[in-house]
C-alpha cells in the first residue's frame, strides 16, 4: 500500500502538531487581545508583538534546518496562521515567512536568511508579477518585498518607511514601486518556478487565517446569543438565530479541512492538484464574508458600532481576502482547465 494513501482522507494533527497549535493559541490568547488589535490601527502592526512572536521561534520554525529553522511544513505553518486569524493578530506572519522559504529556496545570501529568520529584517510578498507600481498587503512595515520582476527573483527596498494606503481593514498595505527602489536579484534559473510555489503557500496560509478569523467571530456571536433574551426567550433557541450559525459552523469545519488538505499536499505532493490552494483560498474567503456578517447580524444594531469588536472581524475579513486579488478569478481559471481537460 501507498503509505500516503491514508493520509489523503485523513488531515487530523500528530501529537506535535496539537502541540504546536495549542502553543500558538496560547500565545495569541495571551498576548493579543482585541485592545492590542485596536491600538495598531490604521497601519495594523504591533512592533512588541512581532518581536515576542519572533522570540517564541514563529519566524525560525518557518525555514529548513540546512538554514537555522525547524524545518516546519506547510501544514504547522497554517496551524500558526489560523490562531494569528482568530486573534487578528497585527503582525506580517503568513507574507514574511513564506518570503522567508522563497529566499532559502532560491539559494539567497546568508545574511538576508539570517536576518528573516530572527525577525529584525521585515520581508513582504508581491503576489503578481511586477510590471508596475502594485499595492503589496505588508508593504508599509516592510524591510524588503520579495517579488518576480521580468523573470527574476528580486528585493526590494525603498529609500524610507513607504507611504501606508489607509483601508478599511487596517491593513499594512502600501505601493511598491520596481523603477523607483532598489532592486537586489537574488540569482536562480528556476525563479519562475519557485515564485509560483510560494504564491501558492501564501493562499494556504491566508487561507487559514481567514477561517480563524470567521471561527473568532463566531464564538463572538455564539456568546452574545446565550443570554441575549426577546419577551422571555434566550434568543440561541430560536431557529432565526441559531441555524445561520450552525452554518457558519458548517463552513469552518469545511473550510479548515480543505486548508489542511491543501496544506499536506503542498508538503508531501506539490504537483498533484495543483490548483487546491486556490480552491482552499476561495472558499475560506466565501466562508469569512458570511461568517462576519451573521455573526454581526445576531448581535443586532450593537454588533455594526463601531466599539464592538465584531467590526474589527468584519472590517479585516475582506481585506485579508482580497490581498492577493479577487480569489473568484482562481475560480474561474480552475473551472476553465477543468472543462478543458475534460474536453468541454
Amino acid at each position: 500500500m501507498d503509505p500516503f494513501e491514508l493520509r489523503r482522507q485523513d488531515f487530523s494533527l500528530d501529537e506535535d502538531q496539537e502541540a504546536v497549535r495549542e502553543a500558538f493559541a496560547t500565545f495569541f490568547a495571551k498576548e493579543c487581545p482585541t485592545s492590542v488589535v485596536r491600538a495598531a490601527e490604521p497601519v495594523g502592526f504591533d512592533a512588541a508583538l512581532w518581536a515576542r512572536l519572533v522570540s517564541l521561534g514563529a519566524t525560525s520554525m518557518a525555514l529548513p534546518e540546512r538554514a537555522g529553522g525547524d524545518d516546519a511544513g506547510v501544514v504547522e505553518l497554517s496551524l500558526v496562521a489560523e490562531e494569528l486569524g482568530r486573534a487578528l493578530a497585527p503582525v506580517p506572519f503568513v507574507e514574511h515567512v513564506v518570503a522567508s522559504r522563497l529566499l532559502v529556496a532560491a539559494g539567497a545570501e546568508a545574511r538576508l536568511v539570517a536576518a528573516a529568520a530572527d525577525g529584525s529584517r521585515i520581508l513582504g510578498l508581491a503576489l503578481s508579477p511586477l510590471t508596475g507600481p502594485q499595492v503589496v498587503a505588508t508593504a508599509a512595515v516592510a524591510d524588503a518585498v520579495v517579488g518576480l520582476h521580468d523573470g527574476d527573483l528580486v528585493l526590494l527596498a525603498a529609500p524610507g518607511r513607504r507611504r501606508h494606503l489607509p483601508n478599511q481593514a487596517s491593513a499594512p498595505f502600501a505601493l511598491v514601486d520596481p523603477a523607483a527602489e532598489t532592486r537586489t536579484v537574488v540569482a536562480v534559473p528556476n525563479a519562475a518556478a519557485l515564485y509560483e510555489r510560494a504564491v501558492r503557500e501564501w493562499k494556504v496560509l491566508t487561507a487559514a487565517a481567514l477561517i480563524g478569523l470567521t471561527e473568532g467571530a463566531l464564538a463572538l456571536g455564539v456568546e452574545f446569543v446565550k443570554t441575549r433574551r426577546t419577551l422571555g426567550v434566550v434568543i440561541a433557541t430560536l431557529q432565526g438565530v441559531s441555524f445561520p450559525l450552525a452554518d457558519v459552523h458548517i463552513g469552518v469545519v469545511g473550510g479548515r479541512q480543505l486548508c489542511r488538505r491543501a496544506a499536506w499536499f503542498l508538503d508531501h505532493e506539490p504537483d498533484t492538484e495543483p490548483a487546491l490552494q486556490a480552491v482552499a483560498m476561495a472558499y475560506a474567503a466565501e466562508v469569512a464574508t458570511h461568517g462576519v456578517d451573521v455573526a454581526q447580524h445576531v448581535q443586532g444594531g450593537l454588533g455594526f458600532t463601531a466599539e464592538a469588536d465584531s467590526s474589527l472581524f468584519y472590517l479585516r475579513a475582506k481585506g485579508w481576502a482580497l490581498a492577493g486579488g479577487d480569489p473568484r478569478r482562481d475560480v474561474r481559471r480552475v473551472g476553465e482547465s477543468r472543462l478543458r481537460a475534460a474536453g468541454i
